[in-house]
């Protein structure tokens, strides 16, 4: 079974990770995200659940406003050519969630490690970053810090790029 929303705040908390959540109506895509979100402060994230022609399996964590380049990403992130959007069961298994619900925090639910995570490097220019708590009903707000701990709890370091543009070598933080 997949880890649930209380699960992902319990498994926070246990890191000493400080979060704070909001309740909403269902959002699907980030459109509707925008416009009932109100004053959510931080950058807010997209997710996008995508495969390359071997199988490989990529967690692309974006600036909302960033143009994700399907055509050009693979090459940044070394998959082997261009990538297309898993689908739903894949979605499930490696995720624990549903389509609509993607999120960065769903690494939590990928305990064999398949999912590679690919992080805008715009969404380390904000202090907070907002994020789907397992569940498309609830903003999720943490610390930037908070979040690179989250993936490498996990066991998730993710590959910092522009996904327009080049990769970032490191977690584009200083120190």
């Amino acid at each position: 079974m997949p880890a649930t929303r209380d699960e992902l705040m319990t498994y926070l908390d246990e890191l000493g990770i400080a979060v704070s959540t909001i309740e909403h109506p269902p959002l699907f895509t980030v459109a509707q995200s925008q416009e009932l979100r109100g004053e959510i402060s931080g950058g807010h994230t997209k997710n996008l659940f995508v495969k390359d022609k071997k199988g490989r399996h990529f967690l692309v964590v974006a600036e909302e406003s960033t143009l994700v380049d399907l055509k050009s990403l693979h090459r940044l992130i070394g998959a082997q050519g261009r990538l297309s959007f898993a689908g739903p069961d894949a979605m499930m298994a490696m995720l624990g969630v549903e389509p609509g619900s993607v999120t960065a925090f769903g690494v939590l639910n990928d305990r064999d490690g398949r999912v590679t995570v690919v992080l805008d490097e715009a969404l380390l220019m904000h202090d907070m970053v907002n994020c789907h708590p397992l569940t498309n009903t609830a903003t999720t707000t943490i610390g930037v810090d908070g979040l690179m701990e989250f993936f490498r709890s996990t066991g998730h370091e993710p590959i910092v790029t522009r996904p327009g543009g080049e990769t970032v070598e490191g977690d584009g933080q200083d120190g």
